[in-house]
């Protein structure tokens, strides 16, 4: 019996050797590359486009749409070409996965224009942050906008969750725990639609971490005024998008 244990030991012992052995190439090869920050800069060029420009393009499509317009946009050969030598986008927007919220209508734009993060709640997890933290350092977008929608399903099943005790199945649950928060401020403060209010209480949520993030991929930017984060909410019916929190 203790021939065995000292020979398990001793097993044990080696794989473990063996083990660090095997990832010490590994390991070094990892500490040779670049972090994400400090990564080669894109090829292709970034937009010229400050915060504020991005902004008022932004608005004018939004206009435009509203007013059913016939927009000019790229969405030709030839744009097909330009951008798959290397993508310039001026706006990051994150929204909701909900299929009447389709940004490049409605905010009139072409390909290549708008790097988009979507999710059910307009919610940032680690790879939404990713995400964003990319468009700004690698493919040097200047504008982050966060837009909540009317009538939110996501907003709506965590409102049930906090009025009704509500349980969802699978990652459901999970995927709108984040936007509890925001219904309990919007409940706070009675205003006259549990649900809007919350909608745009999970917006102006995200905005505020986006804008005190500890990440210096983002947080110095935004210091510096390279980049600017504002929330917005779009109204189905009208298919106007308000900006707030500019």
């Amino acid at each position: 019996m203790t021939s065995l244990r000292l020979f398990m030991n001793s097993s044990l012992s080696r794989r473990k050797i063996l083990q660090c052995a095997c990832c010490l190439p590994v390991a070094a090869a990892l500490m040779e590359l670049p972090s994400i920050a400090n990564a080669a800069a894109p090829t292709s060029p970034r937009t010229s486009l400050t915060a504020e420009q991005a902004l008022k393009a932004l608005r004018d499509g939004n206009d435009a749409f509203m007013k059913d317009k016939e927009i000019n946009v790229e969405r030709n050969r030839d744009r097909r070409l330009e951008i798959a030598k290397g993508q310039t986008p001026f706006c990051i927007l994150i929204s909701c996965s909900d299929s009447r919220v389709p940004p490049e209508l409605l905010f009139g734009r072409g390909l290549g224009e708008l790097f988009i993060v979507r999710n059910a709640g307009n919610t940032v997890d680690t790879a939404a942050l990713g995400s964003i933290e990319y468009g700004v350092s690698q493919l040097g977008v200047p504008l982050v906008v966060v837009m909540g929608h009317e009538k939110c399903g996501a907003v709506a099943a965590a409102v049930s969750v906090v009025e009704d005790n509500t349980v969802y199945p699978g990652a459901i649950g999970q995927m709108i725990e984040p936007i509890l928060p925001a219904v309990l401020t919007a409940k706070s403060k009675k205003g006259t639609s549990l649900l809007e209010d919350s909608v745009k209480a999970n917006v102006q949520r995200t905005v505020a971490r986006l804008r005190t993030a500890s990440e210096p991929t983002l947080m110095n930017p935004i210091k510096d005024g390279k980049v600017k984060v504002v929330g917005a909410y779009y109204s189905l019916e009208n298919g106007k998008v308000d900006f707030f929190d500019v």
